[in-house]
C-alpha cells in the first residue's frame, strides 16, 4: 500500500481523473448544439509543457506567496501606499480573468473615490463660502478691472456644483452679479456674470434667486448684445425662467422682452432660433396683449420666413407652435395669411414628424376662414386630400375643416379639389368616420360646396353616388346627428338632387321619409 506522500504525488499527477468516488465535472462537456463532438475548451492542458518541481521548490513558492499575501491585498486595494521599486509577485495567470483579490479590491476603490469626491466637494463648498463675501466686495468695486476679474472668478466657481450651491444661497452675491450686468460696459464682466446666472438657472433655487434679484430686466437688456456667447447665455437663462419660475412671463413682458425676441428672429443659428421661438410661444399663449406686440414688431413675417427657409425639425415645430397661438387672434390671422403663411405651412404636411404636421394642420385650419380669397393653394389642397387617408382622427378632422373653409365660395379651389380626387376621398372619410361628428360635419360641408356652382359640380354630384355615399349621407339625417350636421346634410342632398341620376337612389334609401320626419320635428321644436 503506498504511503500518504506517494498518494499525494499521484493526486498531483492527475490520477484523480480516474474514478475517485467524486462526481467531478472536469472530464465532462456540455452536449453540443451544433452536433460537433469536440468543443474548444479554455482548460489548461497539464500534460503539455509540464515541468516537474521538487518538494523543496514547491514549499519555497508556498512560503513566498504566504509572505506576500498582505502586500498583494494592499497593492490591489491601496496601490498608492506602496514604496517605489517594490515588486509584488502576481498570481494572475490569465489577463482576462481577475484574481479573487482584484475582484475584492473594486468596492474598496469605489468607496475610496467616493470619499475623495466628498472631501473635494466639501472643500469646494468651504472655499466658496469663505470667498463669497470678499468676491461681493470686489464685484461692487469702482475699478472695472477689479469687477471684471471678480466676475470671471465667480463664473469659474459656478462650474463646480458645491460652490454653485453656495453662490445661489447668497442673495447678496446674485444681486451683485445682476448689478454688474446692469452697470458694466465691459465684455468680460458681462460674460462672467451672465455665464454664472446661466449656471444658476439650471436649479430651481437659482431661478428664484435671479428672479428676486431683478435679474430679468438685466437679462432682457443683454438680448441686444452683438456677442454670440452673451446672447446665448441671456436667452437660455430667460427660457429657463419662463419655463419654471412663476412671475417671469409678466416680468419679461414689462421689460420689453417680446420686441427684442422678435428682432432676434432675423438671426440664422437654428438652435438659437428654436429657443427664441419657444420663448415667444410661452409669452403669447393665452395673452392677447403679447400677440399684438408680436404683430406690431413684424413677428408674423419673420415666423413665416423661418417656416420657408429651414429644415431643422425642432425649429419648425417651435415656430409652428407660435403661429398656432397667433392664428386664433383676429388681428394676426390676416397678417399671417398675407405673409404667405398658408403656403409656408403647406410645405411641411409631408414631413415625417407627426408633431410638426399636427401643428401645421391646426394652424392652417385656424387661418383657412381668412384665406378663402387667396390664390396659389393648389399644392396645399392636393396635400389635404392625401392627408384625409390618415389613421389619426385629429389629422383628418383638421384636413376636412380646412377643405370645407377653402372651398367655400371659391370656384378655383372647388375645381382643384375635384380634379385631385377630393370627392372620392371625402366620401370615404364620411363612411369611415361613422358617428364622429367632428369629422363628418366638415367633410359633409366640403362635399356640399363641391356639388354646387362651379364647372365640375355635376361630376361631383355623380361622384358621391358612384362612391356609394348616398346611403351613408341619408343615414346622417337620423339621430344621433345634431342640428348643425343635419343642416349640412340637407344642403348636400339638395345639391345631389340637381342630378337626375341621383333621384332613384335618394328615394330608395329613404331620403324623402327622413326629410318629412325632420320637417315635423323642426315644426314641433318651433312650437315649443
Amino acid at each position: 500500500m503506498p504511503s500518504s506522500k506517494e498518494q499525494t504525488l499521484m493526486w498531483q499527477q492527475n490520477s484523480y481523473m480516474g474514478d475517485s468516488g467524486i462526481n467531478s465535472g472536469a472530464a465532462t462537456q456540455v452536449p453540443s448544439l451544433t452536433g460537433k463532438e469536440e468543443e474548444e475548451m479554455d482548460l489548461f492542458d497539464l500534460d503539455q509543457g509540464y515541468q516537474g518541481f521538487t518538494q523543496e521548490q514547491v514549499d519555497e513558492m508556498n512560503n513566498q506567496l504566504n509572505q506576500t499575501r498582505s502586500q498583494r491585498v494592499r497593492a490591489a486595494m491601496f496601490p498608492e501606499t506602496l514604496e517605489e521599486g517594490i515588486e509584488i509577485p502576481s498570481t494572475q495567470f490569465d489577463p482576462s480573468h481577475q484574481t479573487a483579490v482584484q475582484r475584492l479590491a473594486e468596492p474598496s476603490q469605489m468607496l475610496k473615490h467616493a470619499v475623495v469626491n466628498l472631501i473635494n466637494y466639501q472643500d469646494d463648498a468651504d472655499l466658496a463660502t469663505r470667498a463669497i463675501p470678499e468676491l461681493i466686495k470686489l464685484l461692487n468695486d469702482e475699478d472695472q478691472v477689479v469687477v471684471s476679474q471678480a466676475a470671471m472668478m465667480v463664473h469659474q466657481l459656478s462650474k463646480k456644483e458645491a460652490s454653485r450651491h453656495a453662490i445661489m444661497n447668497s442673495p447678496q452675491m446674485v444681486a451683485a452679479l445682476v448689478r454688474a450686468i446692469t452697470n458694466s460696459n465691459d465684455l468680460e464682466t458681462t460674460k462672467g456674470a451672465v455665464g454664472t446666472l446661466h449656471k444658476l438657472s439650471h436649479h430651481r433655487q437659482g431661478l428664484l434667486a435671479i428672479f428676486k434679484s431683478g435679474g430679468i430686466p438685466a437679462l432682457v437688456k443683454l438680448l441686444s448684445s452683438p456677442v454670440e456667447s452673451v446672447l446665448f447665455y441671456a436667452i437660455t437663462t430667460l427660457h429657463n425662467l419662463l419655463l419654471h419660475q412663476d412671475g417671469s412671463k409678466m416680468a419679461v413682458r414689462l421689460a420689453g422682452g417680446l420686441q427684442k425676441m422678435v428682432a432676434l428672429l432675423q438671426r440664422n443659428n437654428v438652435k438659437f432660433l428654436a429657443i427664441v421661438t419657444d420663448c415667444l410661444q410661452i409669452l403669447a399663449y393665452g395673452n392677447q396683449e403679447s400677440k399684438l406686440i408680436i404683430l406690431a414688431s413684424q413677428g408674423p413675417i419673420e415666423l413665416v420666413r423661418i417656416m420657408r427657409s429651414y429644415d431643422y425639425e425642432k425649429l419648425l415645430w417651435t415656430t409652428s407652435r407660435v403661429l398656432k397661438v397667433l392664428s386664433v387672434c383676429s388681428s394676426n390671422k390676416p397678417a399671417i395669411v398675407e405673409a404667405g403663411g398658408m403656403q409656408a405651412l403647406a410645405m411641411h404636411l409631408g414631413n415625417p414628424s407627426q408633431r410638426l404636421v399636427q401643428n401645421c394642420l391646426w394652424t392652417l385650419r385656424n387661418l383657412s376662414d381668412a384665406a378663402t380669397k387667396v390664390d396659389g393653394l393648389e399644392s396645399l389642397l392636393q396635400s389635404l386630400v392625401q392627408v384625409l387617408a390618415s389613421s389619426d382622427g385629429n389629422v383628418v378632422t383638421c384636413a376636412a375643416g380646412i377643405l370645407s373653409n377653402l372651398t367655400c365660395n371659391n370656384q378655383r379651389n372647388k375645381v382643384t379639389v375635384c380634379q385631385v380626387g377630393g370627392v372620392d376621398a371625402l366620401v370615404r372619410t364620411v363612411v369611415a368616420a361613422g358617428d364622429r361628428e367632428e369629422i363628418t360635419e366638415p367633410a359633409v360641408c366640403a362635399l356640399r360646396h363641391l356639388t354646387s356652382r362651379h364647372v365640375e359640380s355635376e361630376m361631383a354630384q355623380n361622384g358621391v353616388r358612384l362612391n356609394y355615399g348616398i346611403q351613408v349621407i341619408v343615414k346622417l339625417l337620423t339621430p344621433p346627428s345634431r342640428w348643425p350636421l343635419v343642416k349640412a346634410v340637407i344642403g348636400l342632398i339638395r345639391n345631389l338632387a340637381l342630378c337626375p341620376a341621383n333621384h332613384a337612389p335618394l328615394r330608395e334609401h329613404g331620403a324623402i321619409h327622413h326629410l318629412v320626419q325632420l320637417l315635423m320635428r323642426a315644426y314641433q321644436d318651433i312650437q315649443r
